[in-house]
């Protein structure tokens, strides 16, 4: 487990101890993303290895819903990566959500994060043997984890408004990740934010295309 430690350091950058795991994590957390603004199908693989070392760090700094997260993260990976590997003929192509579409997943967010959100403020109550620690900016970290399920979702099948949810999202996880003080993993957000606007662009030019 000394790789898996996030005290464990594996360099000092500018006087940040960064650690193996979130190194790699970063790393191909980096690669996940690019290539999803190439439609590449690499997305998934790199992105299974960036949420395993993800899930032992958030395990690690009391950020319980995006432990959670990245649970879903690992099935959803599995998921687009064999719906895409079914569509490399190009069959999948980009779409657009529906006014009602996004009405849906706008109240399904409010809910999910007021309800859940309430769940993982009180989870060191519930069990208190497991989570020895009240979990950090609650419901902050829901909505950063509901949205990005329905992004990932959305993601999975080509449908342009996840680069939106994942731009609101990657806002806010370079927040949180600065204040918890893993700045690695925060200055990756605030890339993931470029990348993600720059996802929305490319993916505009191919539908119109």
């Amino acid at each position: 487990m000394y790789y898996f430690d996030i005290n464990t350091t594996f360099a000092n950058v500018w006087g940040y101890p960064l650690s193996y795991i979130e190194f790699v994590g970063t790393l191909f957390g980096l690669l996940s993303v690019y290539f999803a603004t190439r439609q590449n199908i690499l997305t998934w693989s790199t992105g299974i290895i960036n949420v395993v070392c993800f899930f032992l760090i958030f395990s690690q700094v009391s950020l319980y819903s995006d432990m959670f997260l990245q649970v879903y993260f690992f099935i959803v990976s599995l998921y687009g990566w064999f719906i895409w590997k079914r569509k490399e003929d190009n069959t999948l192509k980009i779409t657009q959500l529906s006014s009602r579409q996004k009405q849906t997943i706008l109240i399904i967010l409010v809910l999910s994060t007021g309800i859940l959100g309430y769940f993982i403020e009180h989870i060191h109550l519930f069990f208190p043997s497991l989570f020895t620690k009240p979990a950090s900016y609650p419901y902050i970290d829901t909505f950063i984890a509901i949205s990005s399920i329905i992004a990932n979702v959305l993601l999975a099948r080509k449908i342009l408004e996840n680069w939106l949810l994942w731009i609101l999202t990657d806002i806010l996880c370079v927040f949180v990740y600065f204040q918890k003080n893993i700045l690695f993993i925060s200055i990756e957000y605030f890339i993931f934010l470029s990348l993600a606007i720059h996802g929305l662009s490319t993916w505009k030019k191919s539908l119109k295309s």
